[in-house]
């Protein structure tokens, strides 16, 4: 049978089926219950006309909706396409028509969105919403109708089970395709390098549609018959509160939670005394934030390192060992992490080189771009464009990311997309966009524009931006320059243009 996520569910709930597998707002469903739902949401798919191969999109918020959704579409053998649900109708409507979606679970919110789309859209044939009301085509009535005894086709390790867009340097996202064997080997791994067991609580507040969730805090405690505390969003109040009251083990987030939550005033160890780990991904820590954190909460922070093509996780500091601060450890079973030359040749310890991955959970390749995917994997290995050291230990030392990349709070945004939009305006004659540092997110957006007509204004611009981008790709900041900095060939230079704008 191989790696498989489907079966890993099928076996916690055989194992463990009286043991939470989820609590959400204090309602708790057991592994057998969730199992159950599954089965009814896969009959429910599958009595529309959704099969094996089709693809399916989810626009959820956490949520046991998402859950149940996900390991539903898997159980059908058809290919989950998670999406961020404050994307905007362009956004969507890109990721939709490119992996030519069948189906689309939805919020209620995305209605006037999603019915305007399948008139357009041909090949989506059927939209449900996760609403509480008696229409046959809702979640909750699906789940009620269906029969709970849904037989499963047979599933390879290498059947496609996820589709995530990354978005690229091209401007346009990319699909990268996850198989079973992928993701279920990376859960695996990630089990390996937690000590995760069924008693386990895990706090799932990283977005469910984003890969480092789906993978720490979803399919592997799955895999393990741990619990899901699944908290909605973000909010550092909640999060303590929820850790001290479910006696939370184990919490994953990016750094930018990690600093709202060591500025919560009233919050001390002894709320999260019941952690015995902390991961910490999406982006780089700050080591000062990282001694903070741990001194005042007196818990341990894993740093790590992953991409959506990996799914996500390549390395990570161990539980039981040596952690080096500023570093993203070392290879995680299974996978192998090396730092080459142009020429793809091992360069000497200490040396900088590009980071490239080779494993189990490496991706099948990009949806529909063969370019792309050759690019992107070569000779067995993945280059993920990040440059990087390795020390004598093996300890792997990010020094920059792909080159143009923003990181908001963790969420990728590449200037080219942002900078396709701003060249829409009619009053824009350049434009390039640039990341600047951001006390609670990292870094937040910043657009450098040389203008056509005088009366154009930052105002102007935001308001043009938010109806086309989600609201963590909108600039945040915007800069009008006389002329901006260009290399011999005319090409904007954006390293240069860092020195130079205001911060």
């Amino acid at each position: 049978m191989g790696w498989n996520l489907n079966e890993n569910l099928i076996s916690a709930a055989r194992t463990y089926p009286n043991r939470d597998a989820f609590i959400f707002m204090n309602e708790s469903v057991t592994y057998s219950e969730f199992n159950q739902k599954v089965d009814r949401f896969a009959f429910a798919l599958s009595a529309q006309g959704v099969e094996k191969g089709d693809t399916v999109a989810l626009l959820l918020g956490n949520s046991p909706q998402f859950l149940i959704a996900y390991y539903g579409i898997l159980r059908i053998g058809a290919a989950a396409v998670p999406m961020n649900p404050i994307y905007t109708t362009d956004e969507i409507t890109y990721i939709l028509s490119d992996c030519k979606a069948k189906a689309v679970i939805a919020i209620p919110s995305q209605k006037p969105n999603l019915s305007a789309l399948q008139e357009k859209l041909h090949h989506l044939e059927l939209i449900i919403y996760t609403e509480p009301d008696d229409s046959p085509s809702s979640f909750e009535s699906l789940l009620k109708q269906a029969n709970p005894d849904f037989e499963s086709p047979s599933l390879s390790e290498e059947d496609l089970a996820v589709i995530l867009y990354t978005s690229g340097t091209t401007g346009k996202p990319k699909g990268a395709m996850l198989s079973h064997r992928n993701m279920a080997s990376n859960a695996e791994s990630t089990i390996s390098f937690l000590n995760l067991n069924s008693k386990d609580r895990v706090v799932a507040v990283l977005p469910m549609f984003h890969v480092f969730c789906m993978t720490v805090c979803m399919n592997a405690p799955i895999s393990s018959g741990a619990t899901i505390l699944i908290l909605p969003r973000f909010s550092p109040a909640e999060v303590v509160r929820s850790i001290h009251q479910h006696k939370a083990t184990v919490f994953a987030g990016v750094p930018t939670m990690y600093n709202f939550l060591l500025q919560l005033p009233d919050a001390s160890a002894d709320d999260l005394s019941s952690l015995r780990v902390c991961v910490s991904g999406g982006a780089a820590m700050p080591v000062e934030l990282l001694v903070k954190f741990e001194n005042h909460y007196r818990t341990v922070i894993l740093e790590g390192y992953g991409l959506s093509e990996a799914s996500p996780v390549t390395a990570f500091n161990p539980l039981e060992g040596v952690r080096k601060p500023g570093s993203i450890g070392l290879d995680i079973p299974r996978v192998k992490n090396k730092v080459v030359d142009p020429d793809g040749n091992e360069v000497p310890r200490g040396k900088v080189g590009e980071l490239i991955v080779q494993g189990p959970n490496v991706m099948l390749g990009y949806l529909g771009m063969p370019e792309a995917t050759a690019l992107a994997l070569r000779d067995g290995w993945l280059y993920t464009g990040d440059m990087a050291t390795m020390d004598e230990d093996g300890y792997i030392f990010i020094v920059d990311r792909k080159k143009d990349m923003i990181l908001v709070g963790g969420y990728n945004v590449y200037p080219r997309e942002v900078e396709e939009v701003l060249y829409q305006h009619p009053f824009v004659l350049e434009a390039a966009v640039i990341g600047v540092p951001d006390e609670e997110y990292g870094e937040r957006v910043k657009a450098c524009i040389v203008k056509k007509d005088q009366s154009l204004s930052a105002a102007d611009i935001l308001a043009f931006c938010q109806d086309k981008l989600a609201k963590y790709k909108v600039p945040r900041q915007v800069e009008f320059m006389e002329e901006l900095p260009k290399n011999t060939t005319g090409k904007i230079l954006r390293k240069a243009l860092k020195t130079t704008v205001q911060i």
